[in-house]
């Protein structure tokens, strides 16, 4: 029936000729058909990507499936003659793959990148660019009881209630495997923050179920790559390291699993970032933050903490420094005052949930609506937040890339106000590097 009709006819008015064989089709659906409206213009119909899409000049679409033939990204508005190679994204893709160490999915992939298009003679082009990555070790029969029953705190319901049919193996879209194309598209935004302004995206783990790391342990101005990545669980303090590595191995060898929480912070942004109002820089964050996998928590600053402190305690007074620079005295504010940045260091901290898919004997309801009891199989992680941390580092640098675009479109478009603002000058590309 589909086939036979045009897209015109489809549009067309349901009581015209043309659509009245269809109608008497359509009658016949479980369902009433989708009721759609349009704008001024006849003949013009356009259809929003749902969910796939995020940024609005550093535009990133990820693709594909769990256990399909592969996952990956496509990503628009990279700027021009960008030096850049598979290598590049390597690095990042490899923090996130499973199979790492016992407190991880052991899954083997070696999730190698492929860029298809966008890249000429190591240098990007201005045209986008796609990023693909085979799936190589799927075991789609380890999902047939899940084809047939909900999994406790798992999208395999929400899946079915929205779309009416969903992909079973691995969870299809609702798996951590479609976080490939973000952390893809992520170290690209990495590479142009460190290039154009010197900025740096860190992140590690400061808790594991009930193991917390203390506040002021991590000295965020000296923190580094190699301490955060000196241990299984990426988190930069050694004692605590251990205490986090036994907490998930405490739960893994019984089938159970546990969450935590990641920290973020952001070296050197560049100050004006964000907008007033609906595009609050903080808003952006925690939007692309919560919208990966198994998060449920997000404060910046001094977040909830800051709820128990009076202004004067907590307010961040300024100063002038020995360069002339307007600076703040404390960062209570984690770097964004009325939704903009400040040039302050930026932080977060996002909390996840422990994994849902875990291999203790549960109660649910089968998709004919039949309680039943699960026991899940699979491969997967006692614990999400070791490998979470290149996945928030990501997020957070693809928020910041598209918001510096937008900064630099609006605001740097005619000859700025040096009594107030601080010039965006790109600094001149090592020779070496192009």
């Amino acid at each position: 029936m589909a086939s036979s009709l045009s897209s015109k006819q489809f549009l067309g008015s349901a009581t015209s000729n043309a659509l009245g064989s269809a109608n008497s089709g359509f009658r016949k659906l479980s369902s009433p058909p989708a009721q759609i409206s349009f704008g001024r213009k006849p003949g013009k119909f356009e259809v929003q990507a749902a969910g796939s899409t995020y940024g609005n000049y550093f535009r990133v679409t990820t693709y594909g499936e769990s256990h399909g033939g592969g996952v990956g990204c496509v990503v628009d508005g990279v700027p021009p003659r960008l030096p850049l190679s598979e290598e590049d994204l390597q690095v990042d893709l490899d923090r996130r793959r499973p199979g790492q160490s016992r407190i991880t999915t052991p899954r083997k992939e070696t999730d190698t990148c492929k860029i298809i298009s966008g890249v000429a003679e190591g240098m990007t082009t201005g045209s986008p660019i796609a990023v693909n990555v085979p799936n190589t070790d799927q075991r789609g029969g380890d999902y047939s009881e899940m084809s047939k029953a909900y999994r406790p705190s798992h999208a395999d319901a929400t899946y079915d209630f929205k779309y009416g049919v969903r992909s079973v193996q691995g969870g299809g879209r609702s798996s951590a495997r479609e976080t490939i194309g973000r952390v893809a598209a992520g170290a690209i935004a990495k590479k142009i923050l460190k290039k154009f302004a010197g900025t740096e995206v860190l992140a590690y783990v400061s808790q594991v179920h009930k193991v917390v790391l203390p506040e002021g342990i991590i000295d965020n101005d000296t923190l580094t790559l190699e301490q955060i990545e000196s241990n299984i669980v990426r988190c930069p303090d050694p004692e605590y390291a251990e205490k986090m590595i036994a907490a998930i191995d405490a739960v893994r060898v019984k089938g159970d699993s546990v969450g935590g929480a990641v920290t973020c912070i952001v070296r050197n942004p560049p100050r004006g970032l964000g907008s007033p109002v609906f595009d609050k820089l903080e808003a952006e964050l925690a939007k692309a933050a919560l919208s990966l996998p198994a998060t449920k928590g997000f404060e910046f600053g001094s977040g909830f903490a800051g709820t128990f402190m009076t202004g004067s305690e907590h307010n961040d007074e300024f100063y002038m420094n020995e360069l002339g620079k307007i600076r703040t005295k404390t960062n209570r504010s984690g770097g964004i005052q009325g939704g903009i940045s400040n040039g302050e260091t930026i932080y977060m901290r996002i909390g996840f949930k422990p994994t849902s898919t875990i291999t203790k004997k549960q109660h649910t309801v089968t998709r004919n609506k039949e309680d039943t009891e699960l026991i899940a199989r699979g491969r997967h992680d006692p614990c999400v937040v070791p490998r979470a941390v290149p996945m928030v580092e990501a997020m957070v640098a693809l928020v910041l890339v598209d918001q510096l675009m937008a900064q630099y479109a609006q605001c740097e478009l005619f000859p700025i106000n040096h009594a107030l603002q601080e010039p965006m000058e790109l600094p001149r590309l090592d020779e070496a590097s192009v």
